[in-house]
């Protein structure tokens, strides 16, 4: 796992280690002898991308008892079910404190990596790169964009910090797209990327005029888009989004756009079947 994103996921799991055990695992303290010690497996339940092997294993380092952990694949590989992930030997109550939020971890990461896998092969042989968005779980994006990327999907912004988006709301404030767009100009010049979302062919006419790093193209059809396109010549990237699903990226994607954005990729997480069994 990258070092940064696994930097910025170290207070997540901590949390998710307190939120869970509290005061301490009650039902195991009653049942496992001190010092016992176990072996348990790691095992895919379904077919899927696997993703968050490093988040699991920091989850058994955390918790303590001096879990020792072997694996059989990485982030990224396709797993099928039955598969032995991992398999893990230490402390008893080390790993059963651990095993729910290690799983939780892996289960939901495997599952935004599986799904934008597949998104991912519905654009292949197109230009177009697949975006994730900032809908994801409060306190999760970076685990959860760090999961976009194992499936081969590409981050957009991580906040509202690193690169300028107008949006909508903005503009009523602003009074016209052009004011907003020369605003931030004016604000931070050329320091960050500017991105303007446009729904309709007037604001795409006056925002191109103002010459921002990205137009998106915002729940327009994709006749809409081509039009769009055409207006543009090249002059900015574009990306398009709202309402895109597995069914329509395609048709979008051949549509000639840079970039397709899809919050559906971590807003409607199905979690990959994942569990851990003892022998």
């Amino acid at each position: 796992m990258n070092k940064e994103y696994l930097e910025k996921s170290l207070s997540i799991i901590k949390l998710a280690l307190e939120e869970d055990i509290g005061a301490g695992d009650i039902t195991t303290n009653a049942i496992v002898p001190d010092g016992k010690v176990a072996k348990a497996k790691i095992v895919a339940k379904e077919n899927g991308v696997l993703c968050g092997l490093d988040v699991a294993r920091k989850v058994f380092e955390l918790a303590g008892g001096g879990v020792t952990w072997k694996t059989y694949t990485k982030d990224g590989s396709l797993i099928k079910t039955g598969e032995i992930i991992a398999q893990l030997e230490g402390n008893a109550k080390a790993l059963l404190k651990s095993e729910r939020t290690a799983l939780n971890f892996l289960q939901r990461l495997s599952g935004i990596a599986t799904k934008t896998r597949n998104f991912v092969e519905k654009i292949k042989g197109t230009k177009t790169k697949l975006l994730d968005s900032r809908k994801t779980a409060p306190g999760l994006r970076a685990l959860d964009k760090y999961a976009v990327k194992i499936g081969g999907g590409e981050n957009h912004r991580f906040g509202l910090y690193d690169m300028v988006l107008i949006k909508e709301n903005h503009i009523l404030i602003a009074g016209t797209i052009a004011k907003a767009i020369r605003l931030v100009k004016n604000t931070y010049g050329n320091k960050y990327k500017v991105e303007v979302e446009v729904n309709n062919f007037d604001d795409l006419i006056i925002a191109l005029g103002e010459k921002p790093d990205i137009i998106m193209l915002d729940n327009m059809n994709v006749d809409e888009i081509k039009r769009a396109l055409r207006i543009i010549d090249g002059r900015v990237l574009t990306e398009a989004s709202g309402n895109v699903n597995i069914n329509t990226i395609r048709e979008i994607a051949n549509a000639g756009v840079d970039f397709i954005s899809v919050g559906e990729l971590t807003h409607s997480v199905k979690a990959l079947d994942i569990s851990m069994l003892f022998y």
